[in-house]
């Protein structure tokens, strides 16, 4: 069979015409490449261009490393950011659900990939979302070694995307954490969230759409930001503080990220059988943000504390002995700490007790 060349067809098919901008796609990796140097680190030099991200592990000199991998996406906080046109930050918390996952088990993150997926690449609004990305990375010490940008017609609507993201850490095999001492006594400290993270946004829309909100007009508990600036508030980033505490010591037990499930559903994953930790709810505000959603929606205070951090970001566990020091060290470096309870026997009960209420911030 003779294919006929396309400069016969009068009407001959371009990628162009099936909604694929090559050119897009390629000023796009050019606007990048600085956002992606900039997050270079021993080990990585960040170029982009190859088939795939190459990382010398020898250069961070680990005796016995394990690495550990984590993989997350911001939920539907990116309706938010489209729907406000404000895709500045929605990057940092790509970058955020991922390498608090892996500090989380003693982990150092040391390199960062992106997915963009999108119907037709909007250059500027990609350009926003991954400035975003490398400025997470730069919290993290993670470099962004490479991505992928999917343009697809026909898969989504007009202006939307969607991101994921993909982190790699290492870690000395005798710190990973949880550890297994973990016992009764234990203190459990409570380090603050930047608000919502990315978390619960599915209900947060739900509240907006129903009350008729406009992501334009003044946020209700922050009257200096509009409603959509104060919800994409970025996820906080927490590795280089506790990064800081694990070099130091080996006094922190276990650490659990407080994400979907909130306290009620993360704290668990990191006790062992046989123990529960029991929370004093008097020992901590919860910002205006929660109380501002609980009232709107009318929402039960196990419904919030299974739904949304409530005002804590991270947990960490550690003795009673070493727990002052802990707090004081995290303190020092630019966290707010509370003390929130401690880790009993489970008995039959449940993982998680509450104790007192959740109390109105300022």
């Amino acid at each position: 069979m003779t294919v006929e060349p396309p400069a016969a067809r009068p009407n001959g098919y371009t990628y162009s015409d099936a909604g694929v901008d090559i050119n897009a796609g390629n000023a796009l990796v050019e606007a990048i490449k600085p956002i992606a140097r900039a997050t270079a680190r021993p080990g990585a030099d960040a170029a982009l261009g190859g088939f795939g991200g190459v990382f010398d592990l020898k250069a961070l000199n680990y005796r016995d490393p394990l690495l550990v991998a984590a993989n997350d996406g911001v939920g539907t906080k990116l309706k938010v950011a489209i729907e406000s046109g404000r895709h500045e930050t929605i990057g940092i918390d790509l970058v955020a659900m991922c390498v608090n996952d892996l500090i989380v088990q003693g982990a150092e993150p040391i390199f960062f990939l992106d997915y963009f997926a999108t119907g037709r690449l909007e250059v500027d609004a990609a350009r926003a979302v991954i400035a975003g990305i490398g400025e997470g990375c730069r919290q993290a010490g993670a470099a962004l070694i490479g991505g992928e940008t999917a343009e697809m017609p026909g898969m989504y609507a007009a202006g939307d995307y969607d991101l994921a993201g993909f982190a790699v850490g290492v870690v000395e095999r005798d710190r990973l954490l949880p550890r297994g001492d973990v016992a009764v006594g234990d203190v459990i400290l409570g380090l603050a969230s930047s608000g919502a993270h990315s978390n619960g946004y599915s209900l947060i829309r739900r509240l907006v759409s129903d009350h008729k909100l406009a992501y334009a007009a003044p946020a209700p508990f922050a009257p200096e930001l509009s409603l959509g600036e104060a919800l994409l508030a970025p996820t906080r980033i927490y590795v280089p503080s506790l990064l800081a505490c694990l070099r130091h010591s080996s006094a922190i037990k276990a650490i659990a990220h407080i994400t979907g499930g909130g306290l009620t559903e993360n704290v668990p994953r990191v006790l062992p059988d046989g123990t529960a930790a029991a929370f004093d709810l008097n020992t901590f505000d919860m910002p205006p943000l929660f109380h501002w959603l609980a009232d709107l929606g009318a929402i039960a205070p196990e419904e919030m504390l299974r739904t949304f951090n409530c005002g804590i970001g991270m947990v960490v566990v550690t003795s009673a002995e070493d727990a002052g020091d802990i707090a004081a060290r995290l303190r020092a470096a630019g966290e707010t700490v509370f003390a929130i309870g401690r880790i009993e026997a489970q008995g039959s009960g449940e993982r998680v007790r509450y104790r007192g209420q959740l109390r109105r911030g300022a």
